[in-house]
């Protein structure tokens, strides 16, 4: 009997001590996690569809007037529109100086380089005895300044004759005399104004020539600039296709001072693009076309048949007012050789003398005016691009010989 009382405790008691256990552990179970010795920053929870985001209760929320209207970003994928790169500003244009009184602007230039001649020639007469060895040296000076024998030959008689009838003697009278001499030589009835202007209801057409190297196309476009000082309209035709970059040139000339030029492919046909040159003055109502031809060496003949065709071809417009011969001061007598070719090809109508500031050579005016009987119309006396003057024979001769 005590043995059945003893096993019914120990039952009970392990029943016991089994629920114990299983009650212990469904506790612990429930009870939350012991708190970390680190805090965790836990982050907001991302809103889902349809919510909105938690605002940090620091910052308060701002109206869409405070805030502005939200921006909207291009898709990614998509490009930005390229942008045309802005046309650079044409160039302004220059304003030439005027031609009147240009040649006694640049008279201290002019003198600067013809002192050998004038003072020399002053020098020779102040001597004491004009003996015929003086005389021979005043022949000799005027030979040197490409004054031509004949010219030459003339105003010596001439100053000669007068020092002996006038016994003239002093500096002032002898400068008088050599003047007086010089200007009759020059000519001073001579007309010396470019033709730029046409009997008939078209522009007035020149046309300039002359060899390589004498500064025929940059005389070109010093003339239009002395044109368009006077006021008038220009068109320049760019009829030297033959020489690389002559048709550039030309027409970085003309954009100076709004000039249009007409022009054609590097080796294309001259005498055609002279005809275009006069067409399209006459189109636009300009005052003067300027064309400027190729620098053909006057010893190839052929090339100088096609300047006549040139020629022939702008004619068909109108009769051309003036054919320019453009002439280096520095190549003295044989300037004079290229002046009679070209005067067997066009009908030269004037003379421009180029470097006239370089040299002491002053004396070829009178001998290419006594040569071919026209005027030296234009002379260059520099580098800039208004250093192209009319050419006054009393300035010119006051230059030579000095105040």
């Amino acid at each position: 009997m005590e043995f059945v009382i003893l096993a019914v405790v120990i039952a009970l008691v392990a029943v016991g001590v089994i629920s114990g256990l299983v009650v212990s552990s469904r506790k612990k179970k429930q009870l939350p996690p012991a708190p970390s010795s680190t805090p965790t920053i836990t982050p907001p929870a991302e809103p889902h569809v349809g919510e909105e985001a938690e605002t940090p209760r620091e910052e308060p929320r701002r109206t869409i007037e405070e805030v502005g209207p939200p921006s909207v970003e291009a898709p990614a994928e998509e490009a930005p529109e390229a942008v045309e790169p802005e046309a650079p500003a044409a160039p302004a244009l220059e304003v030439p100086e005027p031609t009147a009184g240009r040649l006694v602007r640049l008279r201290a230039r002019l003198a600067r380089s013809q002192n050998s001649l004038g003072k020399g020639l002053l020098t020779l007469l102040s001597r004491d005895n004009l003996d015929e060895d003086t005389w021979e040296e005043i022949e000799d000076t005027l030979l040197t300044a490409d004054v031509g024998v004949a010219p030459t030959q003339e105003l010596v008689e001439r100053l000669r004759e007068r020092v002996r009838v006038l016994g003239t003697r002093t500096p002032e009278g002898l400068r008088s005399l050599l003047r007086e001499e010089l200007l009759t030589l020059l000519g001073t009835d001579f007309d010396r104004a470019v033709k730029t202007e046409s009997g008939v209801d078209t522009p007035g057409v020149v046309m300039v020539v002359g060899v390589n190297g004498t500064g025929k196309t940059t005389t070109t476009g010093k003339l239009a600039r002395v044109l368009v000082a006077d006021g008038r309209s220009v068109v320049l035709g760019a009829a030297d296709t033959f020489r690389a970059a002559a048709a550039d040139q030309l027409q970085t000339w003309g954009e100076r001072v709004g000039a249009r030029t007409v022009r054609g492919p590097e080796g294309g046909d001259p005498a055609s693009i002279a005809f275009d040159a006069v067409k399209e003055g006459i189109a636009e109502g300009a005052d003067v076309v300027l064309i400027d031809t190729a620098g053909r060496l006057h010893t190839k003949t052929g090339l100088m048949d096609e300047l006549g065709k040139v020629k022939r071809v702008v004619e068909k417009h109108g009769p051309l007012d003036e054919i320019l011969l453009v002439l280096d001061a520095t190549t003295g007598q044989n300037g004079l050789v290229q002046a009679r070719v070209f005067a067997e090809v066009v009908d030269i109508t004037g003379i421009v003398l180029t470097k006239l500031d370089g040299t002491a050579k002053g004396g070829i005016v009178i001998a290419v005016q006594r040569e071919l009987g026209v005027p030296v119309k234009l002379v260059g006396l520099g580098e800039g691009p208004d250093d192209l003057a009319p050419f006054e024979p009393e300035a010119f001769v006051d230059a030579l010989i000095g105040d």
